[in-house]
């Protein structure tokens, strides 16, 4: 079920549950290369058993997927980056033409015409690994009630949820040593092919999928609503979606390591003879843990609740990331308002102000990629070429202050006597501090737990799931009570106290908060 339910136990600090025959991570010229005949201490004395441990062929071994191609690996992150971005397009593209959702179905409560939108999110934070979007966001086109609408919409998140924390979903039904097709999305898969000095670029586009998402469904869904139907809203989400999962289960290869050297593995056992061999057994370097789905399944469910209760960066950050992602559903579902409700404008040219929001996730996104792994490698030679988490965190400082800044100019420029251009460059500024913050604490998350780094991602996406979806829920209210100046106010003094000392306080406590955790990787 998570990527790191398998690995803990193989390649954790704690070495104690290491077969013996496996060497240690941490002594790589020790490690047995797939040529080595091992004799394992694992069997009684005077039995002569010969091991054959399979393992990479040293550090170059083309079938690493860290070895591969760099058109091989950005092919493998443009497609599930692809993965994670048609699911928030469908769950902001309805927000354009809730007016005509409302005007159908004869709601009235401000509340519920907000949970025909959210709820989709609410499913992000509880989605099964076995449903895919494809058929229940088909359904939402076919509703005839405001019930039906929101059960279709919360079934397609359930689906939805899955391209942001699958790693690998048929691992924990496989059975030991058998071999199955793998479908794994997520951020495994840019662990697996990029090495940690690459990998910021590559988790720049993919950490910008989700953003972005959520700001060029609405645009689309905008002219869609206009010339058709609401109902085209959902039903040409889902023809995309259908030619997105096309793409995947034929471009998209398999990367986890255990399961290419088991693979690996079987082919040698095919091509041996008995009676011509010594050799008895043929393991992998990663067999000899418990696999049993049972205690996969139990570990995976359990450690990101662990994490986010005993681990003080995914607390803090997590909360940090909650409110951000809290931010963008309250925006995608406040600009209709806006635009429609102060400037008068129609809905599809009001929907074009989401390329505002567009224009700062991606023109940030594509700056802090450039520099990401830069500074990292800067800063690591400087301290003699010794690499820590802390140094993905320099892009936060920006971030934490542009954030503010955008909402306090969007909250009290959103007035008929202003032009709307104002209210648009505070909305940019919004994005552009939202993707700096959320590139960064992606990127230190995984950077930090990188032995656990599926579950702490899980941790991270449940809560600001539930942000996502609470935040559209209030956001009416406060705006019809204070206002989009008082209201803005608000919610950037929020963004201060919470986010402005996170990056300091880790820079300069995080190595030791690591040092005491027992899930976080030490550099």
């Amino acid at each position: 079920m998570e990527r790191d339910a398998s690995r803990s136990t193989l390649h954790g600090d704690d070495t104690t549950d290491i077969p013996l025959q496996e060497r240690s991570e941490k002594d790589p010229n020790s490690k047995a290369k797939s040529d080595d005949i091992v004799r394992t201490s694992e069997e009684p004395a005077g039995q002569d058993v010969d091991v054959l441990v399979v393992d990479w062929e040293g550090p170059n071994d083309p079938q690493n997927p860290k070895n591969w191609t760099y058109k091989k690996k950005w092919a493998a992150t443009a497609i599930v980056s692809a993965f994670t971005f048609i699911t928030p397009v469908s769950s902001s593209m309805v927000a354009p033409a809730s007016g005509q959702v409302t005007e159908e179905f004869g709601i009235h409560s401000t509340v519920t015409e907000a949970l025909t939108i959210s709820v989709f999110v609410l499913a992000y934070a509880f989605g099964p690994l076995f449903l895919g979007p494809l058929t229940w966001n088909l359904g939402c086109g076919f509703a005839q009630n405001t019930g039906q609408l929101i059960a279709f919409r919360f079934l397609a998140g359930l689906g939805g949820s899955a391209p942001l924390s699958v790693s690998h979903n048929a691992d924990i039904f496989r059975p030991h040593n058998h071999i199955c097709r793998y479908i794994q999305i997520g951020g495994g898969v840019l662990g697996d092919c990029w090495k940690t000095e690459e990998r910021g670029q590559a988790i720049a586009l993919y950490s910008l999928a989700p953003l972005l998402g959520p700001v060029v469904g609405p645009i689309a869904g905008a002219w869609i609503g206009e010339k058709s139907t609401w109902r085209w809203v959902f039903w040409s989400t889902t023809i995309v979606d259908a030619a997105i999962q096309g793409l995947g289960l034929i471009f998209l290869k398999e990367t986890y390591a255990p399961v290419l050297l088991e693979r690996k593995a079987v082919q040698i056992r095919k091509s041996m003879d008995p009676e011509k061999t010594d050799v008895r057994e043929v393991r992998t370097v990663y067999d000899g843990a418990d696999r049993h789905w049972r205690h996969i399944v139990a570990k995976a469910l359990v450690r990101p609740f662990a994490l986010f209760a005993r681990e003080p960066i995914i607390q803090l950050l997590g909360l940090y990331m909650a409110f951000i992602y809290g931010l963008l559903y309250l925006f995608l579902t406040s600009i209709p308002g806006i635009f429609q409700g102060i400037y008068h404008q129609p809905v599809g040219i009001a929907g074009l102000h989401y390329i505002a929001l567009g224009v700062g996730l991606t023109g940030a996104s594509q700056l802090n990629a450039r520099f990401m792994d830069r500074i990292y490698i800067h800063l690591s030679k400087r301290s003699g070429g010794k690499g820590r988490p802390e140094y993905r965190l320099p892009a936060m400082l920006p971030g934490t202050i542009l954030l503010p800044i955008g909402l306090f100019i969007s909250g009290w420029t959103a007035r008929a006597d202003i032009h709307w251009i104002a209210t648009d460059i505070g909305i940019a500024l919004v994005g552009a501090g939202m993707i700096l913050n959320f590139q960064s604490i992606q990127t230190y998350v995984i950077d930090a737990f990188t032995l656990h780094a599926a579950s702490a991602l899980a941790a991270v996406a449940f809560f600001r799931s539930l942000c996502g979806f609470g935040f559209p829920l209030f956001a009416p209210s406060m705006y019809n009570t204070l206002g989009y100046g008082k209201g803005n106010t608000i919610l950037a003094v929020v963004s201060i106290v919470i986010g402005c000392p996170a990056p300091w306080i880790f820079w300069k406590y995080g190595e030791r908060i690591r040092n005491s955790s027992k899930y976080a990787r030490t550099s």
